[in-house]
Order: structure tokens, then sequence, then C-alpha cells
């Protein structure tokens, strides 16, 4: 800068007076690659040169600016003044979550890029992608809000991952994250962990990381809410004449009491074998259900015919009888 404040932002960026508006763009990317303050962290003079660049973009990016601009020169601070505008340049780099982000709303601003345009789509891009490198998801902040460090992943569990707890290692921004994971979790709960998600260069701020989790399905349990469910296939003379069998719980195998006679659908519960809770385990609800097989035995065919014979059922007649207008 000269004596008298005045700035050759033609100099400062590093084009001709001729340069056109993509020409201007294109150089003030190169050099804010260069000179940004996450790239030279704890540089004053780099951070000085990068406001410098910005506001030499600001004017030239301007077609009503340059102008005034090549107008008046070494009046454009005096100029720029009395038409209302600042002739200085200022930026809070907390706002901004990466380079990008600040990039990206630093020409819009001054009406350059067009949405989506970042850094690092050409060759040699400086190369951060969305969020913070290696973070798990990246920061947002709104255009008047706060930055926002906190960070989201989902984890799938099985359902033995869930009903007994397990530990997860992740990797976080680079560095190894170990989880563990209580049992008796739900599909959709959300675990909190301080101080583990993005961290903002430059200042040592970090967000937390929350994990969503999610239940893989299983071809014998359910869940419904915080109660564990299974069907219990039962055979012809099982359903029809009870008696003992043999079941599946989490825990391992069990014998339970099947009432002679009982309708389809119908439940058994076996206390305190179900999900795990804040107050012990739940009651695991086993559904009734007909197992019949693919083929009956020649015996098996006999029996059911001479069974035919001798019912004294008629298990559609009141069905029949409400069922006519």
């Amino acid at each position: 800068m000269s004596a008298n404040g005045y700035r050759d932002y033609f100099k400062v960026l590093g084009v001709e007076r001729s340069a056109d508006a993509d020409a201007v763009k294109r150089s003030f990317r190169k050099l804010a690659r260069q000179y940004h303050p996450d790239v030279n962290p704890g540089d004053a003079s780099a951070e000085a040169k990068f406001k410098e660049i910005s506001e030499a973009y600001e004017v030239l990016s301007d077609p009503d600016k340059r102008r005034r601009y090549e107008q008046f020169g070494q009046y454009w601070s005096q100029a720029a003044g009395a038409a209302g505008g600042p002739p200085g340049f200022d930026v809070d780099f907390g706002r901004y979550g990466n380079f990008d982000e600040f990039i990206n709303d630093l020409l819009g601003r001054f009406g350059g890029a067009q949405a989506g345009s970042g850094f690092g789509a050409g060759p040699g891009g400086f190369g951060f992608s969305g969020g913070f490198p290696g973070g798990f998801g990246g920061p947002a902040a709104g255009r008047t809000g706060a930055l926002n460090l906190d960070a989201e992943a989902t984890i799938s569990l099985s359902f033995a991952e869930a009903f007994r707890g397990c530990e997860r290692t992740l990797a976080v921004n680079e560095e190894r994250v170990q989880v563990r994971i209580p049992g008796g979790v739900r599909n959709g709960s959300r675990l909190r962990l301080k101080g583990k998600g993005n961290l903002q260069p430059g200042t040592g701020r970090r967000g937390d990381l929350y994990l969503n989790l999610q239940l893989q399905e299983h071809p014998i349990w359910r869940l419904d809410g915080d109660q564990l469910q299974a069907d219990l296939p039962l055979s012809l003379d099982e359903l029809a004449l009870g008696g003992e069998v043999r079941v599946a719980t989490p825990d391992g195998e069990a014998t339970v009491q099947v009432p002679s006679g009982v309708a389809l659908g119908r439940s058994l519960r076996l206390k305190g074998k179900g999900w795990p809770g804040k107050d012990g385990r739940g009651d695991l609800l086993l559904s009734l259900t007909l197992k019949l097989p693919e083929r009956f035995s020649e015996t098996e065919q006999q029996l059911l015919e001479k069974l035919r014979e001798a019912r004294s059922l008629d298990p559609r007649r009141e069905w029949m009888r409400a069922a006519q207008l």
C-alpha cells in the first residue's frame, strides 16, 4: 500500500488492468488458497495478505465498484466512501466451518461464484471435503448463526450387539475413538460423545459426536417398542392337545406349557426373558402359529381321515349364518 492509502488492486491480484471477470476470479482463487489462515495458522502477515486480496476481489468483481476504482484511481477510498461503500474489508473466520464454505460465501456475496463451485474442482485444488478433513459429518454454520461443530454418524447393530451391548472403534478427525454401546439400546437410539466431534482449526474448539443406532432385522426376534416378540410355531396336535414344548429365548432354551385347544394368535408370556431396560429385563411374548408339514406321512393322513369322520364341530355354521344379508 502506498503512503496515501492507495492499493493497486490489479497488482494485488496479479492480473492485467484489462483482465475480465473470469481472470480476476481465477487469480483470487489461486491466491486465496495460498494465503488462507487455515493454511498458515498463526501467520499474521499471511492473514493480512489474505484480507488484502479479498478486498481487491470485492472491488474488481463488482462492475460498479471497478468502474469507480478505474475512474478515480488513488482517490478510490474517498469515492467509495462518498458512494456509501466501505473502503476496507474484514472477515470473521470463526463463522465458517471450512475453507470451501468461506470462499463460496465470499464469491456469492461479491457476485462471483455459482452454487456448488468449490475449491478443489480443478487440478491442484486445495482438497478440503465437506466438513473438516477426516471429519465424520461436516459442520454447518448459518450466515448469521454460530458455527456448529457437532458431527453425526449412523451405526448398524445386530440384534445380539444391541441386546448384550458391544464396543466399536471409530475414526473421527484422524483419531480412533472407542465407543461402548450399552446393552438394551433400541432402534433409533442416539448416543452423545462429548468433545469427539469436528475440530475448528486454530481455535481448539471441538463439538460433540452423535451416534444414531440402527438395529438390523432378525429372522426370529422383533422389537415392538419395549416389547420383545417372536412367533412360536406349533404342530396340529400340540395346538389341539396342548402340553410342554421347548422354545428359544435370548438366554437359550426354555420349556413352556401350551394350554389345550388354545386359539391361533394367542400369546404366551415369559416373564423376565425380554429386552433389557432401565428397570431390568422385560417379558417375552410368543405368538402361537400353526406349522403344517409340506406333506403328511401315510400314518398322519390316515389319522386325519379318522379325525374328519369323527369331528363333531362344523367350524363354519355360525359364520355362514352371520354372513347372510
